[in-house]
């Protein structure tokens, strides 16, 4: 017979296991648009869209938006403000492409498509530009990502996280693959924001999502580049359908581009 001790053992690993993967579908890119691949079948070789082209570990890129400092981001859902403070100074590109975007206007009128509560708070997730057309599809939302009208083309950016330690972050790997120990700068507690993706490393676009509750677990694996510091009421109160009203750059915001 299983102890009592150990039945709460077991029910413990269970519960982290169903977590992780309610929340690894929660934050992954699918559907069939040529814009993402699937979770199953994402491969550089058999993908039909551009992928993003690997980036040195370590190695920052030169020619997206990047951050400098930290800059505050009011976003409005249910008429109510929700206050982010995004981290260029811990993962400046990261953080420089959700600013760039906000100040194009790309996350106005876009729906939060995917929210998990159940069996406990998990994630809001938004930032599919598909969204912005109240006729696309609703099952199919959580496949699109950010056209740059300049080149026509999708805009992706590396997976980005920065050790506890380290003087710049890692690029296109998680922790895991680059045999990092050291815990991440920018963690997966509640309020956290940070950059949902297909399972290439450097497939993150325009889709974000926020943490309803600690997620460490998730630490080494996504980007952080923020959190909510005010609002999270509101945050909490998000139901899939809903929309963010606007979104605005209050301070902070300088972005560069280059080394």
């Amino acid at each position: 017979m299983v102890g009592f001790g150990n039945w709460v053992a077991i029910m413990k690993v269970f519960r982290r296991f169903l977590s992780f993967f309610l929340v690894l579908g929660a934050l992954t890119l699918v559907g069939c648009s040529s814009q993402v691949t699937t979770e199953a079948s994402a491969s550089p070789a058999s993908s039909p869209m551009d992928t993003p082209a690997a980036i040195a570990a370590g190695t920052q890129p030169t020619n997206l938006p990047k951050l400098e400092g930290k800059a505050t981001v009011e976003m409005i859902v249910k008429g109510e403000p929700i206050t982010i403070e995004v981290d260029g100074t811990n993962a400046p590109v990261t953080a420089g492409n959700f600013v760039d975007l906000a100040q194009k206007g790309v996350y106005t009128g876009l729906v939060f498509h995917r929210v998990v509560r159940e069996p406990q708070p998990f994630v809001v997730q938004g930032g599919d530009p598909q969204s912005k057309d109240t006729n696309f599809p609703s099952e199919r939302l959580g496949t699109g990502g950010f056209i740059d009208p300049a080149t026509s083309k999708p805009r992706y950016i590396p997976l980005e996280i920065k050790p506890v330690g380290a003087d710049k972050p890692t690029y296109s790997q998680t922790f895991g693959t680059a045999g990092i120990s050291a815990k991440p700068k920018l963690r997966h507690t509640r309020g956290a924001i940070a950059m949902a993706r297909s399972s290439l490393p450097d497939s993150a676009s325009s889709q974000f999502y926020i943490a309803l509750t600690d997620l460490i677990f998730l630490d080494g694996d996504y980007a952080v580049f923020g959190y909510v510091t005010k609002g999270m009421e509101t945050v909490d109160k998000i139901q899939q359908g809903d929309r963010i009203e606007s979104i605005k750059v209050v301070s902070g915001g300088d972005l560069k581009k280059g080394t």
